[in-house]
């Protein structure tokens, strides 16, 4: 039998070294390169913030203006591309065209060519410039209608928001959306991040190094969380009903999506900081009648599992947020991947830095020696494949 011991989920387990984000779950810290997330929402915005987390330092006025240059001019895609996402289901997830459409762009710039600094370098801003004009031309398209276009006098999120509803937004729901952008934009080592590393492990471009994190943050226990905590607003429908349900939930033992996290044992500083954009927006454009059940929700769970560590987590407050932006809740996971495309480019960049493919082993359970049967001898059940 083997020594080693199994971890599930490789709980605890150290996969990398690496400086580019620190979580201290017992204390709700969250820093980027050693800064912490609260004053990168203040003061960041979210493209200097995805250049700390790829270059590791914050850029000089002449660097930004530089960066956000090429990603203004690099926002259109190929028309093969959006001739592709014609053809995908108008009922699909956008989280599926989103993958197969950052796996397409490898085949127009995938050179593989990953020790040449300019290389790399093109290859993050395209990815960076091009998923959110992918996200809002599928939204286009399975409504029936064209693409709209990207404007080049647009900053990255009014520019996003633009393409989504075909009007500039407010300024007070780009800016918000800026900072959700900052906030979701790297976690250490998640599980669309480690996919990402895995993938980039190969030695593969960073066209598929995205797709496949982009097929892991799709899943309801990572970025697709946020979704269903919408949806379970809408269940439990009305602030009397808060109390009943979750009872009923906590009997069942059944998980409530937006609270606990795996490493944060006290309340998510990033949902502390998007419960305060809600209530900005709420301010401005009315409150969202999902709120007062939300806050209820809170304080019910406090009560009755704080001390067990579980409380609100980054997923609770953001759809929310993206609820009271008007963007479909359907959309809520891709506006995620947006986000985190920083981070999964800076582990990227700095997976090359020392690679080493990823090859873990495993426990094995089952039998040794084990006999073949021919075919004529086998039982099978015939009811099986009636």
């Amino acid at each position: 039998m083997s020594t080693c011991e199994y971890k599930p989920g490789l709980e605890g387990v150290p996969v990398t070294q690496s400086s580019i984000s620190y979580v201290d779950g017992k204390q709700g810290i969250l820093e980027y390169r050693g800064i912490r997330i609260e004053d990168l929402a203040e003061k960041s915005s979210f493209l200097e913030t995805a250049y700390l987390l790829i270059w590791g330092e914050l850029p000089g006025v002449a660097e930004l203006e530089a960066f956000e240059h090429e990603v203004r001019y690099n926002r259109r895609v190929k028309f093969r591309i959006r001739d592709m996402m014609k053809c995908f289901p108008e009922s699909g997830h956008p989280m599926d065209a989103l993958q197969a459409s950052a796996a397409a762009l490898g085949l127009f710039y995938s050179r593989r060519a990953l020790e040449d600094p300019a290389y790399i370098r093109a290859a993050a801003v395209r990815l960076l410039a091009k998923i959110p004009t992918m996200v809002a031309a599928f939204q286009s398209i399975r409504k029936g209608n064209d693409p709209v276009g990207p404007q080049d006098d647009l900053d990255y999120t009014t520019n996003f928001l633009y393409m989504l509803n075909e009007r500039v937004p407010d300024e007070l729901a780009a800016h918000v959306l800026d900072v959700c952008l900052t906030l979701h934009a790297e976690h250490t080592i998640n599980a669309s991040t480690f996919s990402a590393m895995v993938t980039a492990s190969t030695l593969t471009d960073p066209y598929a190094v995205v797709a496949s994190a982009v097929g892991t943050l799709a899943g309801p226990l990572h970025g697709g969380a946020n979704e269903e905590v919408i949806q379970t607003i809408e269940e439990i429908g009305s602030v009397e009903n808060v109390r009943p349900y979750l009872e009923d939930c906590f009997e069942r033992k059944s998980k409530i999506m937006g609270f606990g996290h795996r490493v944060y044992k006290v309340k998510d500083p990033r949902a502390t900081i998007l419960q305060k954009l809600a209530e900005q927006l709420f301010e401005k454009f009315g409150r969202d009648e999902y709120y007062d059940i939300a806050l209820e929700m809170e304080r019910v769970i406090e009560e009755r599992l704080g001390s067990r560590g579980i409380f609100a987590n980054v997923d609770f407050y953001s759809g929310l947020v993206y609820r009271k932006l008007g963007i479909p809740v359907d959309l809520f996971t891709p506006v995620f991947a947006i986000a985190r495309v920083a981070g999964w480019l800076a582990h990227w960049k700095e997976q090359l830095e020392a690679n080493r493919i990823f090859r873990p082993t495993q426990i094995y359970t089952g039998p040794h020696d084990f006999p073949y049967t021919p075919i004529e001898q086998r039982r099978t059940n015939a009811s099986e494949y009636s």
